[in-house]
């Protein structure tokens, strides 16, 4: 009996040791522990079983990407193309069975057809062209993502019914992505611990001459293992476009930077020779829970980033100090090597408790900051498409100052101009159970699934300067862009007498204010057959880019004397490439009526501006999202006033 209770007690105390030792031994499962229990018990939202089903599809992109990823970096190499490539392949998918009418399987084959290619193209530079990881599939990134606008022409592309599935759930609950997610993995894990070719990629990572002089014909496993990498790009980006049910051109920028880090998260090297599937996925997961968590606990869209940044520090931190302390001579052996081993581990556990202490203090600090309301207060999330812009700027300012008016807790979040990680906003609100959504949309046909999973939980949805397509709105509360673009081709027109050579600059290709603005300017300009749009050029509505774009254009293009701009960033842009000749001999047009644009307007260089009011839209979006949340009409559409600035009305505008 004695002898039976001496067995149960060392085999507890063994079992205690072995989860100790597991969760020591993986730094990034212990930092995704810890996450979760503080997020749980931050948020009463977070541990619901649709909230964690939010997590699993918001991580599967990500993880699919850095499973890729992971054969690469484990074989001492990087891919900095994969995001380019999912978009890609998702825009041959849909262009070859939509525009082309290929056979739809046909169309999938091709589509993964292409991420290998592209994968195999890396290789090729890499192990023939002796060109470094970095610069070959950096240049692949552009290469890939050039191809993709040029196919779609910017615009983008409806996804096939057929394949748009593995965006649905089976049974209703579980998510496909998930198990696309899972699958991936496995094979992962299966390429990695059971095969020749996973074999070559540890011993290539490890040491690559060792390996050549071993017989390993390490320049074709090259090409094989970034092959790899573009096949999994490729089934990332039908995933994302299923979910999406378009292919966006644009689609995953920056994806590869997420890849990267939840690769190495998980464990890896980036020198090579270590790595494994579990540890990426935990990666991947990391980072879902992270940005989930974040926008559940209204943490503002500034901030998130730092808390992201600073947490993957920590969290890599962690795993590195275990390394070396598991590096220690005798800190793994004998008995005096458990008494040399006490150091180390405890400065493992002191910096665990460093991680547990920084995520927890860190997130409440946020979140006292920015959900100070009472609980009874009615709830609005408001997902806008980038931050990143003085127009949405105001359209922010405006909706907090009507939220702050009307006692209304208001959550604003940014989406990068990234349509995938909108839809992982709208999903975060609905599983919060917000009284309603304002989505200023990235795209208007990719909001329509996220919109449509809040109409089931019966919350309204207001637009925001965008409609959204496929989908059940409240209202719409926009100024028309159509209407703009010819109010701006009329007032340019004007100023030029209905002569002249004119050049405009581009918003983002793709996005539908772009397209809209650019419609009604083609549209306006028409009626004035002595002005010659002489060139159009993207300058992704950034003043920088503006200013680049413009001194081009103006080398290649002699006697240009009139530009519209698509937004006022892009104009001031212009008018800084312009010189004394702007606002003098060449009239700048361009729309939002920012204050940067109208004091330009008011100096003379911006001849004018066609203004939204953005302060107004966001106002006015807000006011209707309470009433839509407290079941009071609303009208189906709010249109907010357009005018055209100029210096004989700016100091009147408001």
């Amino acid at each position: 009996m004695a002898t039976e209770t001496v067995k149960r007690d060392a085999g507890g105390a063994s079992g205690a040791a072995t989860l100790r030792r597991v969760l020591l031994d993986n730094g990034a499962l212990s930092a995704l522990i810890v996450l979760v229990v503080a997020m749980s018990l931050l948020s009463g939202d977070f541990l619901t079983t649709q909230n964690l089903l939010n997590v699993g599809v918001q991580a599967a992109v990500t993880a699919i990407l850095a499973f890729g990823v992971t054969f690469v970096i484990v074989s001492a190499g990087i891919d900095l193309s994969v995001g380019s490539v999912a978009a890609l392949s998702a825009t041959v998918l849909a262009w070859s069975a939509t525009s082309e009418g290929l056979p739809v399987w046909l169309a999938v084959v091709l589509a993964v057809g292409t991420g290998m290619a592209c994968g195999f193209v890396n290789g090729l530079l890499v192990s023939y062209g002796k060109l470094p990881p970095f610069i070959a599939t950096l240049a692949m990134l552009s290469v890939a993502r050039g191809l993709s606008l040029v196919i779609s022409q910017g615009s983008p592309i409806a996804f096939p019914d057929s394949v748009s599935h593995l965006g649905d759930t089976v049974g209703g609950w579980l998510p496909v992505p998930v198990i696309v997610m899972v699958v991936m993995g496995l094979v992962t894990a299966v390429v990695l611990g059971r095969t020749f070719i996973g074999r070559s990629m540890y011993a290539i990572g490890g040491n690559e001459e060792a390996a050549r002089l071993s017989g390993l014909r390490v320049k074709r496993q090259k090409l094989v293992i970034y092959a790899l990498s573009g096949l999994f790009a490729a089934v990332a980006g039908i995933v994302l476009a299923s979910r999406l049910v378009s292919a966006q051109p644009q689609a995953a920028q920056g994806y590869e930077l997420d890849a990267i880090a939840a690769v190495v998260i998980g464990g890896a090297s980036l020198a090579g020779g270590v790595g494994k599937a579990s540890g990426t996925l935990v990666g991947a997961l990391i980072l879902a829970v992270l940005r989930n968590g974040l926008n559940l606990l209204s943490v503002s869209a500034f901030w998130q980033q730092v808390v992201i940044g600073v947490v993957i520090a920590l969290a890599v931190l962690l795993d590195t100090l275990r390394r070396r302390a598991g590096a220690t001579p005798g800190a793994s052996s004998g008995a005096s090597g458990g008494i040399r081993g006490k150091g180390p581990q405890a400065m493992k556990y002191a910096v665990a408790a460093v991680v547990v202490a920084a995520v927890i203090g860190a997130v409440s600090f946020f979140n006292s900051g920015t959900s100070g309301t009472s609980g009874t207060s009615t709830k609005v999330g408001m997902s806008l498409s980038t931050l990143n812009n003085p127009f949405f700027v105001q359209m922010k300012e405006g909706a907090q100052a009507e939220a702050d008016k009307a006692g209304v807790d208001l959550t604003v979040t940014d989406a990068q101009n990234d349509a995938s990680q909108q839809t992982n906003q709208l999903q975060n609100f609905t599983g919060e159970g917000v009284k309603s959504i304002i989505v200023n949309p990235v795209d208007s046909d990719a909001a329509g699934p996220a919109v449509r999973g809040a109409n089931k939980q019966d919350i309204p949805v207001v637009a925001a300067d965008r409609g959204v397509n496929k989908a059940k709105t409240a209202t719409l509360v926009a100024s028309d862009n159509v209407a703009g673009g010819r109010l701006a081709a009329k007032a340019l027109a004007g100023k030029l007498g209905g002569k002249g050579k004119v050049v405009v600059l581009q918003g983002t290709p793709g996005t539908s204010a772009s397209r809209e603005r650019g419609q009604g300017f083609a549209e306006g300009i028409k009626a004035y057959p002595g002005i010659e749009v002489v060139a159009k050029q993207p300058a992704d509505f950034d003043r920088t880019k503006g200013l680049d774009v413009m001194t081009n254009l103006l080398q290649s293009n002699k006697g240009v004397n009139g530009v519209f701009a698509e937004n006022d960033e892009m104009a001031l842009g212009a008018v800084k490439a312009l010189g004394d000749k702007a606002g003098t001999s060449v009239p700048v047009v361009g729309f939002d009526g920012t204050p940067d644009g109208l004091k330009a307007v008011e100096a003379g260089t911006l001849y004018a501006s066609v203004a939204q009011q953005p302060r107004e839209l966001g106002r006015i979006a807000v006011r209707n999202a309470v009433r839509a949340a407290q079941g009071k009409e609303v009208r189906e559409m709010v249109k907010v006033p357009v005018k055209v600035v100029t210096s004989k009305n700016v100091k009147n505008f408001s």
